[in-house]
């Protein structure tokens, strides 16, 4: 018997969802979809302003409610789920970093825009230093051809990237282009590879399923569609689907739906 095939799934309602509610989260509200997200065994949840660490401002949008006390509340209320946050570069500095992972937080995830990882160093070698498994987030991939991507994603790597993401910001990749940027990656890093889609060619879905084909094994989702443009892969179908293709998640769909449409779509 071969051993199923396994993604690692990170729930980023929490992050990106952020910008499809103007950055007005509460407290309880993160308490109570953080609770659903630890009791549906979802292995990681991204917790920050939708345009990371020290988001909040004139430019980006104001928070209602302060992000610190944002990610300290999803911290109190998962005991098996790991806190994420996403900073990027200009926006967030070291300083911010260090404030989340005192509050519990245990992965960073560090973004720049795909040609510019050089900016990254710094806040991936202040991660690693804090102990936090770390992220290197290439957004906008679809501005890039695959072989300046794998240099960009050698150079986080070469930082001490656990894992590299290509990120599909605008959702303007198809799904070969997706094929070809995450192949191009797996024959020449040595770290994972994960993949964060967005839906505003309707091709999230197909993406995200091209991309683990492709040799992803960690994968972005936002429950109910929640993100910045169209939304993100929806976690709950992606777990039904994933689950269907005898892909391993780990994370239990009945309480993913039950959380979709008890506690998030009201919201």
């Amino acid at each position: 018997m071969t051993e199923r095939q396994k993604v690692l799934l990170t729930e980023v309602a929490l992050r990106d969802g952020s910008h499809a509610l103007s950055h007005q989260y509460t407290v309880q509200q993160v308490e109570k979809i953080a609770k659903g997200l630890n009791e549906a065994k979802v292995p990681y949840i991204e917790v920050a302003h939708g345009d990371g660490l020290a988001g909040s401002s004139l430019q980006y949008g104001r928070s209602k409610t302060n992000e610190f006390e944002l990610i300290e509340a999803a911290v109190a209320v998962t005991d098996f789920s790991k806190v994420a946050v996403l900073l990027i570069p200009g926006i967030g500095t070291v300083k911010e970093l260090k404030q989340a992972q005192q509050l519990g937080a245990k992965m960073a995830r560090i973004a720049t825009h795909v040609t510019e990882a050089d900016v990254s160093a710094q806040h991936i070698y202040a991660a690693k230093e804090l102990g936090m498994e770390t992220v290197g987030f290439l957004m906008m991939s679809h501005m890039a051809e695959p072989e300046k991507i794998v240099e960009q994603a050698k150079l986080m790597e070469s930082y001490g990237a656990d894992i590299v993401y290509v990120v599909d910001s605008a959702g303007a990749l198809l799904p070969n282009q997706v094929t070809t940027r995450i192949k191009a990656m797996k024959e020449t890093i040595g770290v994972e590879i994960g993949f964060h889609a967005h839906n505003n060619l309707s091709l999230a879905m197909a993406n995200t399923l091209a991309a683990i084909e492709a040799g992803a094994t960690r994968i972005d989702g936002s429950v109910r569609c929640l993100g910045a443009g169209a939304g993100n892969t929806q976690t709950e179908v992606l777990v039904g689907v994933l689950d269907r293709m005898g892909i391993e998640t780990g994370v239990d769909f009945y309480k993913m739906m039950d959380l979709a449409e008890d506690v998030v779509a009201p919201i």
